[in-house]
């Protein structure tokens, strides 16, 4: 995947914090708080003991990146989250780069959307 084809989307941090405004995942069973109100796009982490999270995403902070093509970002990388949907009309995956973990969105268009 070309850099020039990524788009900064946020800073995920873990945390053992509570922080104003968390939303809850049930799925992941993980709090998310931050993105909205941060014009950084901080998104701050909070996992429960037992979220099926990979525990490499659970203690260290992530990049992620708006993609266009899901697949092709993580075609031949290491995936630790494969993807999915953590909430309508996003699909994420995860993958480690020389030992981070980088996660990719790929949003999807309706009919109204310009390219």
């Amino acid at each position: 995947m070309e850099l020039t084809k990524l788009r900064y989307h946020h800073l995920g941090i873990p945390t053992k914090e509570k922080h104003e405004g968390e939303v809850y995942l049930e799925e992941f069973k993980v709090y998310v708080a931050g993105y909205d109100t941060s014009p950084y796009k901080i998104e701050w982490m909070r996992y429960e003991d037992d979220s099926p999270v990979n525990k490499l995403v659970q203690s260290v902070p992530h990049i992620a990146f708006e993609v266009d093509d899901l697949e092709e970002a993580i075609r031949g990388k290491e995936i630790i989250i494969h993807p999915n949907s953590p909430s309508e009309g996003v699909r994420v995956a995860f993958i480690i780069d020389n030992g981070a973990p980088v996660e990719f969105l790929q949003m999807e268009k309706n009919a109204n959307d310009e390219k």
